[in-house]
């Protein structure tokens, strides 16, 4: 079997609301364009990925996916995904990683479909289904906070996570507000996406201990090793690291050999696809360590992070992130969270999602080849 066409189709994606999570990544335009991947093979078989999110338009990524890694795949035997995923590697230095996760997520749903089985089933499937938590975007004031937090908790939703205002004062006030508001047994996490100083880190990280949240996430600059070996020294609570310090599987060495987290976190758009997300849970088992899926920043992507979610161990939840209009788009039929507070693993072959390929025709800009 060999790849016989690669292209991206360029679809628009409207009326996004308003969204903010820290101050780069927000968006006030409410449109941006998601690409659909398409992978051919001589055998009939085509694999499937979506590159963008409401934040990061595929009309900045694209490009370069077909200018660089479309001449590296053609020709090639799309099975064997550890070497090309090797080839591509080397052209992060010219291209976005976000590419290279849309080409390995495409790889591996051609797999699936070859074998007839759903990807989770070639990883190695650990289970069938994992509850999911809703992570807020920057809300007006704590008030808010504490009223999504309550509504996801009578829902059935396993957990709450903060993505707070970003000044530390008012941080923790908004972290008191929302354990007060739903009871002292409910699980909660902080995501203070890399806002703090050391010293505000501390002063936060200490006032959540006392609250019983579960992890602490982001809290220093994403690059600030050192400051992160010092903070862990000082707090109970696990913190959580590397969504996005640049690189793939060899970026998380030096936070593993410093003892700087004590969970890794990454998805497959932010880490290349579902190969590196597979070698860095493994690693991470290794040192008896969670790795905690990211939101994908698309659909299809949360699609391709639930297969990884259901073939390891060391995670213990799915994130939804919130609003729902600015992350679910292109599918006939989004990832649903139960009234058990739990999603399920896909069981069709392949990604195993259906794609709305009308939707995509309508909203069509452009064909990349």
């Amino acid at each position: 079997m060999k790849i016989t066409h690669v292209s991206l189709t360029l679809f628009a994606w409207d009326d996004i609301p308003p969204t903010k999570y820290h101050a780069a990544s927000r968006l006030d335009s409410g449109s941006s364009a998601l690409g659909l991947l398409k992978i051919g093979t001589d055998a009939g078989i085509v694999g499937h990925a979506f590159l963008g999110s409401a934040t990061h338009t595929a009309v900045n990524d694209g490009p370069g996916l077909v200018r660089f890694l479309k001449p590296i795949l053609m020709g090639q035997d799309p099975l064997d995904r550890e070497r090309l995923n090797a080839a591509l590697w080397p052209w992060s230095r010219v291209i976005s990683v976000r590419s290279i996760g849309a080409v390995d997520v495409a790889l591996w749903d051609i797999a699936g479909q070859v074998a007839g089985m759903p990807i989770h089933r070639l990883l190695g499937t650990t289970r069938h289904s994992i509850p999911a938590y809703a992570s807020s975007a920057m809300l007006p004031d704590a008030a808010a906070y504490a009223e999504e937090a309550v509504r996801f908790r009578d829902a059935g939703w396993a957990a709450y996570k903060i993505h707070p205002p970003q000044q530390w004062k008012t941080d923790i006030k908004v972290c008191q507000a929302v354990r007060d508001a739903v009871g002292e047994d409910y699980t909660l996490m902080l995501d203070s996406t890399w806002c703090y100083d050391f010293p505000a880190a501390l002063r936060v990280g200490r006032a959540i201990e006392e609250l019983g949240f579960l992890w602490y996430e982001d809290p220093l600059h994403d690059q600030d090793i050192t400051s992160y070996v010092k903070l862990r020294q000082k707090l109970d609570i696990p913190i959580v690291a590397t969504e996005y310090p640049a690189g793939g599987l060899e970026s998380y060495a030096p936070w593993i050999m410093l003892q700087a987290t004590d969970y890794l976190r990454g998805d497959v758009a932010v880490k290349g696809g579902i190969t590196t997300l597979m070698k860095t849970a493994h690693l991470a088992e290794a040192f008896r360590m969670n790795y905690e899926v990211h939101h994908g920043g698309n659909s299809l992507n949360n699609v391709a992070n639930l297969h990884v979610c259901c073939a390891i161990r060391n995670t213990t939840y799915f994130e939804v992130l919130l609003p729902d209009g600015a992350h679910k788009y292109g599918l006939a039929q989004d990832i649903v969270v139960g009234k058990d507070g739990l999603v399920h693993a896909p069981e069709k072959p392949g990604l195993g999602a259906e794609i709305d390929f009308p939707l995509i025709e309508r909203k069509r800009i452009a064909v990349l080849e």
